[in-house]
């Protein structure tokens, strides 16, 4: 039975009206209870008799994907339907595997496809991948053994990947400077990637808006915490409190989410043209060169967008009354401090995207290759769970790192909206710093913003799962 289910899969015959009549007969043999449609415990049996083996949940997402009156099983239709566009989706795959274009995919290609997207493999192990789909014993693998393995199971092992370890796009604690996700060829080829940024987008909407408060009181602690003047937790949203009532928790929240749409875009359209420029190689990208284009595309993003960061930070510590809204705050900046006053701090927020995102991408990936290397056995999907964390460990590496540069940054940018402050550059405000609070000095308001982090990270992950099903985002 296997075999006939190879003649009538697996071969080259490219005939529509052929291939209409082979799905026609695979339909017949998996609808065992003669009702016109295949359901999910007809699919898993059906594939099993015949001996093909599919992943865990394979059947339930094969089910899921093509049914779309929702009836709960496949019609013929909707059968032929998903197995023609998923053959399409296989063969964008194999292509962007197949480097030399000879029709074949051995273990070099598949070790350097892995590379390009920071994943680095031994030989040893991209040989185990190839020997698990290779059929014939050539060692390498031809269009036929690549579909015979992955017509029934809902994503290849390098598909799996890049969709399950996606780390910028899923997450947001607030701060912008990681190195933004690969996309796959076929996500850029089906529009994918363009609705992953969207539900990545309104992830960190609603995750920024969540813990506006803590990240207010972060930049109150920041600018006006010292040795002499000690800010506490409670002492602050105290302070906060009185002053301006409890909708002055959400001060700077509205252009903070506001700046989260051109940033995003600005930094995916830099980052792949960087890419381009600095790969050695047409088409490959090695794990230094995508963390120079991305720190690249990181700096251009910023220095578009970094208007706002000031404007965030003063609308952060306004008072009551001294601001009516964001076009009234860039008048007022403009009138009295001029054009220069919108990059203020700028030097120190550029410097700081080295440190974030380099350890940030370093931590990431030898986490994630980890994981790969020890646990992943039927699937490269390491649940929510190990992706939190990992996610949340590795930005929060690159917070420390970078810190005390933020600090000066914040500091800087509020610099003439604070009565008798001094106005210094970088170097004097850091040494400033240094003598009269100690090192430490440099890390005032860590505590809010540790604290942030992990409402940030299940409230921004929450939501981007929610936004991939209303957008139509394969899981």
């Amino acid at each position: 039975m296997y075999q006939v289910v190879r003649k009538l899969f697996f071969t080259d015959c490219q005939c529509a009206e052929y291939a209409s009549k082979t799905y026609d007969d695979l339909f017949a043999k998996l609808d065992t209870n003669k009702d016109g449609k295949v359901d999910v415990s007809e699919l898993k049996a059906g594939l099993a008799a015949m001996g093909i083996k599919t992943g865990k949940g394979a059947a339930q997402k094969m089910v899921s994907s093509g049914d779309k009156d929702k009836d709960d099983g496949l019609d013929f239709n909707e059968f032929s339907n998903y197995l023609k566009e998923h053959e399409k989706k296989l063969r964008l795959t194999f292509k962007s595997l197949d480097k030399n274009n000879d029709g074949r995919i051995d273990f070099l290609e598949i070790k350097q496809s892995l590379a390009d997207l920071g994943i680095d493999i031994s030989k040893d192990e991209a040989q185990k991948i190839l020997n698990s789909i290779d059929v014939d014993g050539t060692m390498t693998l031809d269009w036929n053994e690549w579909r015979e393995h992955f017509l029934f199971n809902t994503a290849t092992n390098l598909q799996e990947i890049i969709r399950y370890w996606k780390h910028s796009t899923v997450l947001d604690i607030g701060d912008s400077l990681s190195i933004p996700d690969e996309f796959t060829e076929e996500e850029k080829t089906t529009g994918m990637w363009w609705k992953q940024l969207s539900a990545g987008a309104m992830a960190g909407a609603v995750s920024r808006t969540g813990t506006a408060p803590l990240d207010r009181m972060k930049v109150f602690m920041q600018v006006h915490s010292t040795k002499s003047n000690t800010i506490s937790l409670v002492g602050g949203f105290k302070q906060m409190l009185k002053e301006g009532g409890v909708a002055s928790l959400w001060r700077g929240n509205g252009i903070n989410v506001l700046k989260i749409a051109p940033e995003t875009a600005i930094k995916f359209m830099a980052y792949e043209k960087f890419k381009k420029m600095l790969s050695s190689e047409p088409g490959k990208v090695k794990t230094h060169e995508r963390f120079m284009a991305g720190s690249l595309a990181g700096a251009t993003a910023q220095t578009v967008i970094y208007p706002m960061e000031v404007m965030k930070t003063r609308l952060t510590l306004r008072k009551t009354g001294q601001y009516t809204g964001m076009l009234d705050c860039a008048k007022k900046i403009l009138r009295k401090e001029g054009v220069k006053a919108f990059y203020k701090g700028y030097v120190p927020n550029l410097i700081g995207i080295i440190p974030y995102a380099g350890i940030d991408l370093a931590v990431y990936e030898s986490l994630k290759n980890f994981w790969l290397a020890r646990y992943a056995k039927d699937s490269a999907n390491p649940g929510i769970l190990v992706l939190l964390g990992c996610g949340t460990l590795s930005s929060t590496c690159g917070q420390l790192a970078s810190y005390p540069l933020a600090l000066i940054r914040t500091r800087m940018q509020a610099q003439a909206s604070l009565e008798g402050s001094e106005q210094m550059p970088m170097n004097l405000m850091v040494k400033k710093i240094l003598q009269k609070e100690g090192f430490f000095g440099l890390y005032r308001g860590i505590l809010p913003n540790f604290m942030k982090v992990i409402p940030a990270v299940s409230i921004s992950y929450v939501v981007y799962e929610h936004m991939k099903s209303s957008l139509g985002i394969q899981k």
